[in-house]
């Protein structure tokens, strides 16, 4: 009787465990259909395409994501975990800078009977997670355990020109994969995001300390990003340099060696030499790098735990002595062009000639097609004169983008691809500034100069004459698309 009893406690025990439910009841498959623009003619788009994804449900009835799995989105679709009926998704939330997203489901009854994950903390290296994911080649969920090789400062691939920090596993992501949870303990330790060209056994997710940044920052219903310093920090290594400033020949200090043009707080505080001791109450090695949750990364980690506006405490270094300060950090928008950009590019036609914004996705669509002059000077605008020059850089430096063909420019003697430095005596260092200078002719021409030093005219009755016709010809809704973003 005894024994009887026991082996029906053990049964029962063993259906309960099997009917208990797992992270994987929770991770969704994305698909979006998805029409991006065309860079070079900016007033058309892309043929729709397909692309798949995953995410998982978090607290609040939402949807956690990539940004870039549910990007220029027209329409998303989700499925639950061995549920076929399709439920409809829209993005309520998106960062671009670290590549999340949260969706919301149209209808409620989505949500009904799953478990939403909760976020667990920054795992430790050499500990193992599992991760889950729909990756393409086959339609049910997938499982992935791997191990946590490391977490350093990694860049973001979707916005390209930001790093942040990135934890590193020998765990498959594959395309498809990205999106879902990498689990430990039952807790989402990260998001898959991607993976790296060249590396075998090696994907990348986000951790939770970039996640919480994310909803911590959404919980007023707008996104604002991750902040930044302002400054470029080197190492300062050198014992014959750091004698010079009046510093100890030890391994504790980074040199600021340039405070970035749209940070006036930071140009307030902070100088050019001044050296950072501490970042948050943690010592800063020469190399920049502090001892961060066990793993050594660099400072600017820090700067990245702080939401817009709020102030960072640093210790510094300054004319042979120490000092301490709050430096208030800002989400930097300028720096926006030399990244993968999201919004509709804006555009300007007059007398044919197609003006956009120079961007690396522009430049990215032109393929190799850039001549062995043009390349590097286009290059050097884009992401290199800035560095050179604060001052002389453009804000939003504006292309011929393409040449539509017309008796009033046949003889326009520049190729698209060129930069514009000034139309009608006026300086062009964004979109806006062209529209007021076409505005501004003192004759019956419009005058252009390019950054190669050529410059060209255009007939204004002509040119105006040649748009009307043109815009029809190419069923072009508009001879402009001039929204002013970030200013």
């Amino acid at each position: 009787m005894i024994r009887r009893l026991c082996i029906n406690i053990l049964l029962t025990c063993c259906s309960s465990q099997l009917m208990a439910a797992g992270p994987e009841e929770s991770v969704v498959q994305i698909i979006n259909y998805a029409q991006g623009p065309n860079w070079v003619e900016p007033w058309r788009f892309s043929r729709v395409a397909t692309g798949l994804g995953s995410g998982f449900v978090i607290k609040g009835k939402r949807i956690m994501t990539n940004a870039h799995v549910v990007s220029w989105s027209k329409q998303l679709i989700v499925h639950r975990y061995q549920d076929p009926k399709p439920y409809r998704a829209t993005v309520e939330f998106i960062g671009h800078d670290c590549d999340l997203a949260i969706l919301k489901v149209e209808d409620e009854a989505f949500f009904e009977g799953i478990e939403p994950l909760q976020i667990g903390e920054l795992p430790a290296a050499r500990s193992s997670v599992t991760t889950y994911g729909y990756p393409a080649g086959g339609r049910q969920i997938s499982y992935t355990r791997g191990v946590i090789s490391r977490i350093e400062m990694q860049r973001y691939a979707h916005i390209y020109n930001r790093s942040l920090l990135t934890v590193q596993t020998d765990a498959a992501i594959n395309p498809g994969n990205s999106g879902g949870p990498a689990i430990q303990d039952d807790k989402v330790v990260g998001v898959s995001f991607q993976g790296r060209p060249g590396l075998e056994n090696a994907g990348f997710f986000i951790p939770p300390n970039i996640i919480k940044h994310f909803l911590e920052d959404i919980e007023d219903s707008i996104y604002h990003g991750f902040p930044d310093a302002g400054i470029s920090l080197i190492k300062l290594t050198n014992p014959a340099f750091r004698v010079s400033l009046g510093l100890p020949n030890n391994s504790v200090g980074a040199r600021i060696d340039r405070i970035l043009q749209p940070f006036p707080k930071t140009h307030e505080l902070l100088r050019v030499n001044d050296v950072i001791l501490e970042v948050s109450d943690q010592e800063v090695g020469s190399d920049g790098m502090i001892l961060y949750e066990g793993n050594r990364v660099h400072c600017s980690v820090l700067f990245d735990e702080a939401q817009h506006g709020e102030p960072i405490a640093l210790k510094l270094w300054r004319a042979g002595e120490a000092i301490e300060l709050e430096l208030p950090v800002y989400v930097n928008r300028a720096d926006r062009i030399s990244g993968n950009q999201h919004e509709e590019p804006p555009y300007l036609i007059i007398g044919g000639l197609v003006f956009t914004e120079l961007s690396m996705n522009y430049l990215g669509s032109l393929g190799r097609n850039l001549g062995d002059s043009l390349g590097p000077r286009i290059h050097y605008e884009l992401f290199f004169r800035s560095h050179q020059s604060e001052e002389l850089a453009r804000a939003k430096p504006v292309v011929l983008a393409k040449v539509l063909k017309h008796p009033s420019n046949v003889d326009f003697g520049v190729a698209a691809q060129e930069v514009v430095t000034e139309v009608n005596g006026q300086t062009i260092n964004s979109m806006s500034d062209l529209k007021a200078a076409l505005r501004k002719s003192s004759d019956d021409f419009h005058r252009f100069r390019f950054l190669s030093g050529a410059e060209e005219a255009l007939h204004i009755a002509d040119a105006r004459g040649a748009d009307a016709m043109l815009l029809k010809q190419y069923n072009i809704p508009s001879a402009e698309r001039l929204e002013v973003l970030y200013d």
